[in-house]
């Protein structure tokens, strides 16, 4: 893997609520107008915040004018214009963005972090076909797949691979997994870049930075006379974990019984056919957990679980509270004060053997950590009110009280 020459990276690691968004908007007011943003969020309602928070630019959001909002991207870069959107669009970027952005003068603010490596969804006997036909062919050193252009079959419908396989962003890995990852030259193509976050040691980017031998370097966000700076990591002032534990009152109890094994309520937990009797208890769990121990309005209840089991565990009092577990960067559920979060976490197995495969260590405990603490701070512990939580998973739990009591 090349490393990266011209692209600064800085890693903006302050916890949920510091302002990291604040000192962006600050930041793209008083950058010389010459230097141009691409601003990329997880969610929609963000996009209209950068829009109308910058006053000294004119943010243009990509939109669908008959080509698709990939069409519309790539005109705004072209045209230079300060761009906001999502992850979703920004996913998609191609070899034509690529080279666009090369030659461009932009810099990118990454609102968290983006799922990079996923598995591709491709039947066996599609990719077989493939192969087989010679359409494609696979670097037995890197596993990335290359599209043969001298192949007689240029316009079938295997074009999303075609197109996918030009950008070097299709692995293939285990000899069944085809994993889709976001392409490197993308990150690559930009002067700057800032990712807005927190816990960057534990995510998928950052095993997937160091995979590409990516440099970066980690600030923190602190208000300093009503301006958001940026300070070196390490010099940051402590967050106030006295203040945090007080905000959080941990269910503790019997309905706590049901995750004391160490892989208890973790994904294969759920779908063992020997636990469905256990799945029903964890249901009758969640119910007697917001109706009799927190006490709280159905409005403001919130719960989690694995989306694929969320039919099984849904009931009275709590359905219309479901937050997905990976939910991030957004404050429609602050009003939220009792929550149940019934999974133990752990990092896909392909996306962990991907990752070790390349000689990156997984710290999986910590991993659980940053998406537990991003998930509880959509409530509204983020403005400084205490919430109830029923955590089942002791190792979960446990992992939560150690953080309280650290200095992360």
């Amino acid at each position: 893997m090349a490393e990266i020459k011209n692209t600064d990276i800085t890693i903006v690691d302050s916890i949920m609520g510091s302002g990291k968004t604040s000192w962006a908007i600050q930041h793209m007011e008083e950058v010389d107008k010459e230097d141009h943003f691409i601003y990329i969020t997880p969610f929609l309602s963000e996009v209209e915040r950068v829009k109308t928070s910058v006053s000294s630019r004119s943010f243009k959001e990509p939109l669908n004018r008959g080509k698709g909002k990939l069409d519309s991207l790539k005109k705004l870069i072209l045209d230079e214009h300060d761009i906001v959107s999502t992850h979703a669009l920004f996913q998609n970027a191609d070899e034509e963005v690529i080279e666009l952005l090369k030659v461009s003068n932009y810099k990118l603010i990454l609102d968290e972090v983006m799922n990079v490596v996923e598995e591709f969804p491709l039947n066996k006997d599609d990719f077989k076909l493939l192969l087989d036909s010679n359409m494609v062919f696979i670097d037995e050193t890197t596993g990335i797949i290359h599209w043969n252009e001298s192949s007689s079959y240029q316009n079938t419908k295997y074009n999303e691979i075609k197109v996918l396989s030009k950008s070097e962003n299709l692995i293939y890995f285990e000899n069944t997994v085809l994993f889709w990852s976001f392409p490197v030259a993308v990150f690559q193509a930009f002067k700057e870049i800032y990712i807005l976050t927190y816990l960057f040691e534990a995510q998928e980017q950052k095993y997937y930075y160091d995979m590409h031998n990516l440099n970066y370097s980690y600030k923190a966000v602190q208000k300093i006379n009503d301006k958001y700076v940026l300070v070196d990591h390490a010099d940051k002032e402590p967050y106030n974990k006295e203040l945090i534990k007080s905000l959080i009152n941990i269910y503790e109890g019997k309905l706590n019984d049901i995750g004391t094994e160490p892989f208890a309520l973790s994904v294969s937990w759920y779908e063992k056919e020997k636990n469905k009797k256990l799945v029903e208890k964890m249901k009758k769990n969640l119910y007697s957990y917001f109706r009799t121990h927190a006490g709280t309005l159905t409005k403001d209840n919130m719960w989690t679980s694995f989306k694929a089991h969320k039919t099984n565990l849904k009931g009275k009092g709590y359905t219309k509270g479901f937050v997905s577990h990976n939910s991030r960067a957004t404050n429609e559920f602050k009003n939220k004060i009792s929550l149940a979060y019934v999974i133990n976490r752990f990092m896909h197995p392909y996306k962990y053997k991907f990752f070790k495969s390349h000689g990156i260590k997984v710290n999986q405990d910590l991993f659980a950590l940053s998406e537990l603490i991003q998930w509880i701070w959509r409530s509204r512990i983020r403005e400084e009110k205490g919430i109830n939580l029923y955590l089942p998973s002791n190792r979960m739990r446990t992992i939560l009280k150690n953080y309280l009591e650290s200095e992360l």
